[in-house]
């Protein structure tokens, strides 16, 4: 092992770099095949040399691709790779792309228009009671401060399309509800609760295409919203 991480050449970053660019040379390693999955990275001082960057800057990038669970740090041994970031490769993406939002937003309704028209074909009565117990609590929220809630209403769809094999798409999908969430500025309670009700009835008839056509709606509202905001 000690010959492998001797051997691994990660290249140095520009000194006016963040710590995005610290995630990116770190994957490279996976993505050039110098690493695998389950294999332990070097030690913090030799990424430090190597990358020519601050600790801060590498624990912050650590930190980030520890979320991402692409690695995992084990006390008194060092980091390593996650044996699974093979299944994850979604949540690597993400973590190149975090400043470009237009593709995260397009990321998401990839994602979740598929998810909601499975969703109608599937969900049951009790997701059904638990999906408009969400509206009932946003529409009685004084504070305006329903982001939580909303996520819930949007993470109960993604569960109910109740599909073994896209169920690890779910945490990327709420990284990307999270990304964008940061980013309004203002909540539309009455709007919020319009599309809501518009897919949640949609939902409920177990029509796929009219779940697929409010769910666009409420995501294009979105985007533009967010976006109109970014110029």
């Amino acid at each position: 092992m000690e010959d492998q991480l001797r051997s691994v050449v990660i290249g140095s970053v520009n000194r006016d770099t963040l710590s995005k660019q610290v995630v990116n040379r770190i994957i490279q390693l996976l993505l050039d095949g110098q690493l695998k999955p389950g294999d332990k990275l070097p030690p913090e001082m030799e990424l430090i040399e190597q990358l020519e960057v601050s600790r801060p800057v590498l624990r912050e990038a650590l930190s980030s691709l520890e979320t991402m669970e692409v690695i995992r740090r084990k006390t008194r041994d060092g980091t390593y790779f996650n044996h699974k970031i093979g299944s994850h490769p979604f949540r690597v993406m993400l973590a190149l792309s975090v400043d470009n939002l237009p593709a995260i937003i397009e990321a998401r309704m990839t994602l979740e228009l598929g998810l909601v028209t499975m969703a109608a074909e599937k969900i049951t009565d009790e997701q059904l009671g638990k999906l408009k117990e969400t509206i009932e609590i946003i529409a009685h929220d004084e504070d305006n401060n329903y982001g939580c809630v909303d996520k819930e209403f949007h993470r109960l769809i993604a569960l109910s399309a109740s599909n073994p094999i896209v169920e690890g798409m779910i945490d990327s999908l709420l990284m990307t509800y999270e990304r964008i969430d940061q980013q309004i500025r203002y909540r539309e309670r009455a709007r919020t609760i319009e599309h809501h009700s518009a897919i949640y009835n949609a939902l409920a008839q177990h029509d796929p295409q009219e779940a697929f056509l409010k769910m666009y709606a409420h995501l294009c509202y979105v985007r533009n919203k967010i976006l109109r905001g970014k110029k």
